[in-house]
């Protein structure tokens, strides 16, 4: 960076590209860090060891302390709100924020689960099941991620709404028919976590077939086109070597041998020696 301002360095109010290739780079998404969506996130983080020393202090018995920690709680509820919103809304998407927002909010809606159930005021089984559900699906996003991202579906958001409304009416000393009440509303809740988790299963199993169908077809035509510049690998200038590497590479990929191809078929590993061999007598003729 020169440290002259925008106007100077180009005359338009473009911001001057920085020297040094990938070092620029890194210097550009490392100053980004520190945005309002981030710090929102990051906020959250800090509220989670806040939110539980509130709800357990005093054994979780007096009301006012389970107040405030329902405030910090509420707090931490609308952070998740308005973080990804600022990010998508003024394009500040960081590595950073894809890794802690995720983080943040199992952990908060976690350690509440957890309290509760610990204080006897919500089943083991419901925090078992939401739970489970989440890192469930956490991990099930990592799998699929190098063919395609699971977008979040409105059942989702729908989910995270009624957990987080759930678990705040719990973590208030509520009684009488709004103790009841919110008994139902964590129901619906633990519900849509079921139903939309199913639903994440499907797509996940969907996006993965498809990924991996496209990269067998990739190969396949990685194979047919080294095939095809046999006669004319002098004009193109692809050797033997790089033939056979790609044809290598390519029953990898499909595991060894062609798509829809019988069993006893021969692996497309054994396809590169004659290919290699029929470009050598090409040359031999030339």
């Amino acid at each position: 960076m020169t440290g002259a301002p925008a106007s100077a360095a180009g005359g338009s109010g473009a911001t001057p590209v920085p020297r040094g290739g990938r070092l620029g780079a890194a210097a550009v998404n490392q100053a980004g860090l520190w945005n309002i969506a981030n710090i929102l996130t990051m906020v959250r983080l800090l509220l989670v060891p806040v939110f539980v020393l509130l709800l357990l202090h005093d054994g979780g018995a007096d009301p006012a302390w389970r107040s405030f920690a329902w405030a910090a709680f509420a707090v931490a509820m609308i952070t998740d709100v308005f973080d990804g919103h600022l990010a998508r809304t003024y394009n500040l998407v960081t590595d950073f924020g894809k890794i802690a927002d995720p983080i943040a909010d199992k952990a908060i809606m976690g350690a509440a689960l957890i309290c509760l159930s610990a204080l006897g005021d919500l089943p083991w089984w419901i925090t078992g099941v939401i739970l489970a559900r989440e890192l469930g699906i956490t991990l099930m996003r990592f799998w699929v991620i190098r063919h395609a991202v699971i977008p979040a579906s409105r059942g989702g958001k729908l989910k995270t709404l009624a957990q987080g409304t759930a678990a705040g009416m719990y973590v208030l000393a509520l009684t009488g028919p709004l103790a009841t009440f919110r008994f139902w509303v964590m129901m619906a809740a633990v519900v849509l976590t079921v139903v939309t988790g199913a639903d994440y299963v499907r797509q996940a199993v969907v996006l993965r077939r498809r990924g991996l169908a496209a990269e067998r077809a990739a190969a396949l035509e990685a194979v047919a086109a080294a095939a095809d510049t046999g006669p004319g690998t002098a004009d193109t200038g692809v050797t033997d070597m790089e033939a056979t590497d790609v044809v290598a590479a390519a029953a990898g990929a499909t595991g060894g041998r062609a798509a829809g191809a019988p069993a006893d078929s021969a692996p497309l590993a054994d396809v590169a020696e004659p290919v290699a061999g029929a470009r050598g007598a090409t040359e031999a003729e030339r």
